[in-house]
């Protein structure tokens, strides 16, 4: 019964958001969305310039004020956002950013007490949380052949290119794994072989299943700038063991940033033929890439990922990353091939944002343990 009264919720509420925005309206600029902290307390707004927030909440009861726009309810979270935009919902932000940039109120004397900078503010993942988060694995050439010489890189890539078969997906925990930009990267206690990975992640828009590459961007919302954290210490020896064990290497919390917002697709065009994203840590460029270095495409990715699990509004799908990473050994100012506490990492997509994050020790673990607990990467490698 919960779930039928649900359902009629969100069926009532893009009736009335396709009834009430304008559905010819268009943007006067192109615009992001995001979750802050505003008086302490989570909301979503819109992006303007990488530089201005407006509180979508506030700005829609101004708007409404005037007897021109009828009532149109604002969503709770980006989930809500995410699954009524293409519902109607979108145009009422539309009018949202066209009234507040119409009538001059980003700035000065009638700046609106809904606008803010965004250097004011607590810049939260834009979505809390996920449903799930996919990650292709190993789904550039130059990742999969760190290390390589220029000749080696080649001939790997060709002899990939003749044989990709489909891709490789894994699954990566969201509450407690994701992160907004500004939030601390913890290296796990003992744990020092953390390495970083900036990818783009692919936000799901419309509930699907066997979605083919040819329909795949009908159910994109929008791209945002992600890192997979990975911790290659592996697991120890004896017992039903592996070196090879997924959650202790992509589990941890604070290993799945995202952000700084979501780019909604009608604003950045196909990914690829645009995507150029890069992460430096302090100062120094690790890793850079475009789309051509994919190995399966994005709505290859999708259609994959879509014919193992069905994908809904507000779930994300990692594309993977370049070379470039720990294994590839970029020397940095450490002299250390993993993240060490203290360095600051910086992630990019050209288009979308910026990720910005300290690497810190994790601290304050209790000393009332079993030994059932993942040890100290010191305790069974390099002796």
């Amino acid at each position: 019964m919960r779930r039928i009264l649900t359902l009629a919720l969100v069926v009532a509420l893009a009736c009335a958001v396709g009834a009430s925005a304008q559905t010819d309206v268009t943007p006067a600029e192109p615009f992001k969305v995001g979750t802050f902290n505003i008086h302490g307390v989570p909301h979503v707004g819109v992006v303007l310039r990488d530089s201005l927030v407006i509180d979508i909440e506030v700005a829609n009861m101004a708007l409404e004020s005037n007897p021109e726009y009828s009532t149109v309810p604002m969503p709770e979270d980006m989930l809500e956002l995410i699954g009524r935009y293409e519902y109607g919902l979108k145009y009422r932000l539309y009018e949202i950013v066209n009234d507040t940039v119409g009538n001059n109120r980003l700035s000065g004397s009638n700046r609106a007490d809904y606008v803010y900078d965004v250097s004011e503010l607590r810049i939260r993942p834009p979505i809390m949380y996920p449903g799930k988060i996919m990650n292709a694995a190993v789904n550039f050439y130059t990742h999969a052949c760190e290390g390589c010489t220029e000749e080696e890189l080649q001939a790997r890539t060709r002899e990939r290119q003749e044989q990709r078969g489909v891709p490789y997906l894994f699954l990566k925990p969201s509450r407690g794994a994701v992160i907004g930009s500004g939030d601390d990267v913890v290296m796990p206690f003992g744990r020092d072989r953390i390495e970083w990975e900036v990818e783009m992640a692919i936000v799901f828009g419309r509930t699907g299943k066997y979605i083919s590459a040819s329909r795949a961007y009908d159910h994109v919302f929008g791209y945002m700038v992600a890192m997979d954290i990975s911790d290659r210490g592996g697991r120890p020896p004896g017992g039903n063991a592996t070196r090879s064990d997924w959650f202790v290497g992509k589990g941890h919390d604070t290993f799945a940033p995202h952000g700084p917002w979501i780019v909604p697709k009608e604003f950045y065009g196909d990914p690829m033929e645009r995507l150029h994203q890069s992460l430096v840590i302090d100062g120094v460029t690790v890793q850079e890439a475009r789309a051509g270095d994919m190995i399966h495409n994005i709505p290859e990715l999708i259609e994959y990922a879509s014919s193992l699990i069905t994908v809904y509004p507000g779930d994300v799908l990692q594309s993977g990353t370049s070379g470039g990473t720990g294994a590839g050994r970029v020397e940095r100012a450490t002299g250390s091939g993993y993240l060490q506490a203290g360095e600051t990492i910086s992630a990019s997509i050209e288009g979308i944002g910026t990720l910005n994050h300290r690497v810190v020790a994790e601290e304050g673990v209790p000393g009332d343990l079993s030994g059932a607990q993942l040890p100290p990467t010191a305790s069974y490698l390099d002796r």
